[in-house]
């Protein structure tokens, strides 16, 4: 990132305008209001165009939806509005399946969001036989349609249920990264979350494992022998949820690396 005062212009836009903009944005109670400033400046070379991007940030959108992108494994990936935004701790459970992706692997992306994980996992372990996302908001399939351009498939639709019938028992990787905030939990939540990103996207219903708990049940069926499935869930989750995996005949392993839990179960 270039932070201010770095340099004269940041795409043309005089660097008087970007201690302008970190004032704006620490008022606002932005933390990394001069990563945030620089980011914004250089995103346009319009002052009035700069001028609505740094309003949208200040007034609590997520800084990935008014710049359309987020950085994720090393990746720019695009981000439209009320689009679930890939979080960093879920990078820890993309190099974990990298290092059980098989060459030329068949990989399935369920609750994919922007399709970040889907698309991380191709560059660090593909190429990729074959890639599928579904999400079931269609805004989230869209972006993810996008993004995955020339690489994937995205689709529309609950969980499995659009997923053509001859991945029965073929795919190598499920990757599920499913909502798992409680939904008590979910007023607790920060408010660019609750205000921008779709509850579908983050409810996981009373203990916060009941998506969980509908991927589990199907998942020997689409998982060749021998594949792995991917979950996240909190640190106080994660034996529930290795449970839930175990009961639905996988056999699963808790993996922890600082804040990311990861679940890995095998078929």
């Amino acid at each position: 990132m270039t932070r201010s005062g770095t340099r004269s212009t940041l795409n043309g836009v005089p660097d008087l305008i970007t201690p302008l903009v970190v004032d704006r944005l620490r008022a606002a109670g932005c933390v990394f209001a001069e990563e945030e400033a620089a980011l914004l400046t250089a995103a346009t070379d319009d002052p009035t165009h700069l001028d609505t991007l740094v309003e949208r940030r200040a007034t609590g959108e997520p800084l990935e939806h008014v710049l359309g992108w987020a950085e994720f494994c090393g990746l720019r990936i695009g981000v439209d509005p009320g689009v679930f935004v890939p979080r960093h701790r879920t990078e820890h459970l993309v190099h974990r399946a990298a290092t059980r992706t098989p060459p030329h692997a068949t990989v399935v992306d369920l609750a994919c969001g922007t399709g970040a994980l889907g698309l991380a996992l191709h560059h660090l372990a593909g190429p990729l036989h074959t890639l599928h996302a579904v999400d079931i908001d269609p805004n989230a399939a869209t972006c993810a349609a996008r993004n995955l351009a020339g690489i994937g498939h995205a689709h529309h639709g609950d969980l499995y249920t659009p997923l053509p019938p001859a991945l029965h028992g073929r795919v190598d990787v499920l990757l599920a990264n499913v909502p798992y905030v409680p939904t008590a939990g979910l007023a607790l939540m920060p408010r660019e979350a609750r205000d921008h990103e779709p509850p579908v996207a983050l409810d996981g219903g009373p203990d916060g494992l009941d998506v969980l708990r509908r991927v589990a049940a199907s998942a020997r069926t689409w998982l060749t022998p021998g594949g792995h499935l991917f979950t996240e869930a909190s640190a106080h989750q994660a034996p529930a949820a290795a449970a839930i995996l175990s009961a639905a005949g996988l056999t699963p392993t808790v993996e922890r690396d600082e804040d990311a839990i990861t679940v890995v179960a095998v078929a």
